[in-house]
């Protein structure tokens, strides 16, 4: 599936929307740890941290990769998540 790169401000991170669904969908395409890690171009441990939730982000080549591999949009599985002025990932639970 070839699709248009798109360009991402600098520091943006992709942060992953449902554990759940990454899940359901390796699993509806019969797709194991290492088969995504290799069709993503990543670790199979770095997969493994995405389906526990040790990881939650990503680079967005990244997360566009593991979509294309899965065959669904990029936005069922990740949401960008710009930095902070601080230069800290932005977290919704640090209320200002």
């Amino acid at each position: 599936m070839a699709t248009a790169q798109r360009r991402w401000p600098r520091g943006t991170w992709m942060k992953l929307t449902s554990i759940a669904t990454l899940q359901a969908l390796m699993a509806q395409r019969g797709m194991s740890l290492a088969t995504l890690a290799r069709y993503s171009g990543c670790s199979k441990g770095f997969i493994s941290h995405l389906t526990s939730g040790r990881r939650r982000t990503c680079t967005p080549k990244l997360a566009t990769r593991i979509a294309e591999a899965l065959e669904v949009p990029l936005e069922i599985l990740f949401v960008p998540s710009a930095p902070s002025s601080t230069g800290r990932i932005a977290n919704q639970n640090e209320a200002a």
